[in-house]
């Protein structure tokens, strides 16, 4: 008895050793954190529990840039992961790596998934979109930028919670009662090279650069320093100086001033739904971002912000069939539909944004549907995106040009003629890399 136990358990090892082998593992590189992490790890999980033969194995490889930096590196070790998560704004990049990427569309299609970037949001499908009409990644966390407020801190400076500001002149309005009530932080930006000179510019259907803003050649140079993105910094400039608009650093750092109470206004991503609604001890609201009522055309459309999914060469047939079958999945409506509640990022599809309307979701927590309705507006050669080259770095000299502007140290033109001149150098480079 003893004897046929002993030979059944061995089986039954063997069996599930045999399963474990067959069944295929996919890197997945990326950089969520706090609650958008879990949510990643969420998909990877539910993915992993509705079939048998993949494992999505997520990975946090700490900030995008640092991301991209160690696939780089593993790329050129030959153990680059199956897919990399890559925000907007290295897409450029991702896109003049001929021969280290497979397009989106090509490991559908080999796989034998039906594919049609018709069914994703215009604005969301373009901007990953090759001219050659090719959709080169995989569009994941989608977001733009939008406006939140701390409705608490508003009734409690006698303004109206339910009418938030949607002019320039109304934040500022807005930002000296709070600061009389007694606030130390009426208003402060995350991202703001995105928020307040990217989005800023397609939302007043103003050019950030030529060239459609890069989408139409690699010799597009930047032109921010254009009489109107001049008045806008110096707008920015004067309201610090009176303690109206508080600088709070990089990236999405601000956004933890925002969640304590301590900052009452703030433009950054959608993709920050998820995070307030989790941890704010107040109420809050989601409306558009800020326009300057004077400007013909505004407002116009914002752009895309968050990160695609990029799958990397040099992997088996099989593993490209499991990251097919991956995306395949994240497309369906109602994973979007659920996920676009979750985080705030946009559902990428239209059926998962009728979807997600259908559910009430959008009556039941107004304004969730701004930064959707502020990405399907037509959009002009001036507002369909910006992707240009080396734009990491030219982020970069945004963030240490404009905290000049705030420290004081440098005047508002001076700050972005050097944005334009130090940009334009690393735009030459690039397109000369790129032409040989």
């Amino acid at each position: 008895m003893k004897a046929k136990t002993l030979a059944l358990s061995f089986a039954m090892l063997v069996a599930a050793s045999t399963s474990a082998q067959a069944q295929t593992e996919i890197q997945w590189w990326h950089s969520m954190t706090a609650v958008n992490g879990e949510w990643v790890n969420d998909l990877a999980r539910d993915f992993n529990a509705s079939q048998k033969d993949y494992k999505i194995v997520p990975t946090f490889k700490g900030s995008y840039d640092e991301s991209m930096t160690a696939a780089i590196a593993a790329y050129r070790a030959g153990n680059a992961p199956h897919i990399l998560q890559v925000f907007e704004v290295g897409t450029a990049t991702m896109m003049a790596s001929k021969g280290a990427i497979v397009p989106v569309g090509q490991v559908m299609k080999d796989a034998g998934y039906k594919f049609d970037p018709a069914v994703y949001i215009p604005a969301v499908a373009g901007y990953y979109t090759a001219p050659n009409g090719q959709m080169l990644s995989f569009p994941f966390n989608s977001s733009t930028t939008v406006f939140y407020i701390n409705k608490d801190a508003f009734k409690a400076a006698g303004l109206d919670p339910e009418q938030q500001p949607k002019t320039w002149p109304e934040v500022a309005l807005a930002a000296a009662k709070l600061k009389a009530s007694g606030h130390k932080c009426p208003f402060t930006t995350a991202w703001q090279g995105w928020t307040q000179m990217e989005s800023f510019s397609t939302w007043h259907n103003v050019e950030l650069a030529t060239k459609r803003n890069g989408l139409a050649g690699l010799d597009a140079r930047l032109v921010a320093n254009s009489p109107l993105h001049q008045r806008h910094i110096e707008n920015l400039s004067n309201m610090a100086k009176q303690g109206l608009f508080v600088y709070k650093g990089r990236g999405n750092v601000p956004e933890a001033s925002f969640i304590s109470g301590e900052c009452a206004m703030i433009t950054t991503s959608s993709g920050f739904y998820g995070n307030v609604k989790k941890n704010a001890k107040f109420a809050f609201g989601l409306a558009t971002l800020p326009y300057y009522p004077d400007v013909p055309g505004a407002p116009q459309n914002t752009v895309i912000g968050g990160a695609s999914l990029w799958v990397l060469a040099g992997k088996k047939p099989a593993e490209y069939k499991g990251v097919a079958a991956f995306f395949n999945y994240l497309s369906r409506p109602e994973v979007q539909s659920a996920s676009h509640k979750r985080t705030g990022y946009l559902p990428i599809t239209m059926a998962a944004f009728e979807l997600t309307e259908k559910s009430g979701f959008y009556k039941e927590n107004p304004g969730t549907d701004t930064a959707v309705n502020q990405m399907i507006r037509k959009t002009t050669d001036k507002s369909r995106g910006i992707r240009l080259g080396n734009y990491v770095q030219i982020r970069a000299i945004e963030d240490e040009e404009l905290e000049q502007v705030w420290a004081g140290k440098k005047t508002p033109k001076e700050a972005l003629d050097a944005i334009v001149k130090r940009g334009n150098e690393l735009l030459e480079r690039f397109q000369k890399a790129n032409k040989a």
